[in-house]
């Protein structure tokens, strides 16, 4: 049995009060994450049995933020513009090689 998607990807979009820590929501995630949401489209890899761009609350890890986590292999990654999220999309999703430079340990 095949699963729903191929790449399910969680964006964190957590927003902490000012004085906090750092958070996700504060390095510009929500943005990114349509983005990330609107490149899938276009390259016809969203929906059923392909991928799927969705929002997530705290991932716990803010002060390596932004994060994303790809599942189902489990690759978290951190980001800072269009051209980051571009690369994870065109190399992790559509492809199947982790971008490297932009991974978070395990």
């Amino acid at each position: 049995m095949s699963p729903y998607y191929t790449h399910h990807v969680f964006f964190c979009l957590n927003q902490r009060e000012p004085g906090e820590r750092q958070s996700c929501a504060g390095c510009g995630s929500q943005k990114l994450q349509e983005y990330a949401k609107k490149r899938v489209k276009e390259l016809g890899l969203a929906g059923q049995g392909k991928v799927r761009i969705n929002k997530a609350g705290c991932l716990e890890r803010c002060e390596e933020g932004p994060v994303i986590v790809v599942y189902p292999e489990g690759v978290w990654y951190t980001y800072l513009d269009e051209a980051d999220i571009d690369e994870i999309v065109e190399s992790h999703l559509k492809n199947g090689k982790v971008v490297e430079r932009l991974r978070l340990p395990q």
